[in-house]
């Protein structure tokens, strides 16, 4: 997985609370064992009319929201089933980051094993951020990790929390065991050394 250090980038507004991972990539896709394709089925009841054609009124098909890095949301993100497909096709769709006020405890481990920031605020400011980003598609907002950190247009600053491990982690581009194998010289001089 890619390093994750910070990010500048607009983001899309998905004004929607307690979206389950079914709802993120239905149970179709669940077959399928590499992350490939994943992207094409992120949101895909909301996303496509029953024969294949864009919705034209949800936020992924509009062009204003295309490129969009962070994604933001409402609070329970990520409940049901435990699938980590639901992870695979945000990450493959492009985004980095969630924003929420709240995720289910499964996602939000699922995403930081596969380097997608999860990042919760109050939903106070959640909602500022929706209202910013529909009244100004082209806001960009800054994701610092290293600082935790998600910095506004106007340079407001909003501190988040992340477990040291998993910070960690996903600034070095590595899930559980790539940390360790990072650590395997020290763990062979630790080796080597004549026991007591």
């Amino acid at each position: 997985m890619e390093k994750f250090q910070t990010i500048t980038a607009t983001a899309l507004p998905l004004r929607v609370e307690n979206v389950d991972t079914d709802q993120i990539i239905p149970a179709r896709y669940l077959t399928a064992v590499t992350k490939e394709g994943m992207g094409d089925g992120l949101f895909n009841s909301w996303r496509y009319e029953r024969d294949g054609t864009p919705k034209p009124d949800f936020v992924l098909n509009q062009p204003e929201y295309k490129g969009a890095k962070v994604l933001l949301a409402g609070r329970n993100f990520g409940s049901g089933s435990s699938r980590e497909h639901a992870v695979w096709a945000l990450t493959e769709y492009g985004f980095e980051c969630v924003i929420t006020p709240g995720f289910a405890d499964i996602f939000y481990n699922n995403s930081l094993k596969n380097g997608l920031l999860p990042v919760a605020l109050p939903e106070a400011t959640v909602n500022t951020l929706l209202d910013l980003v529909e009244e100004e598609p082209e806001t960009h907002i800054v994701v610092n990790l290293q600082e935790q950190k998600v910095i506004l247009p106007d340079g407001q600053e909003l501190k988040f929390d992340i477990d040291p491990f998993r910070k960690a982690c996903l600034l070095q581009g590595v899930d559980d065991l790539g940390y360790i194998m990072l650590k395997e010289a020290a763990i062979a001089a630790h080796e080597a050394q004549p026991a007591y």
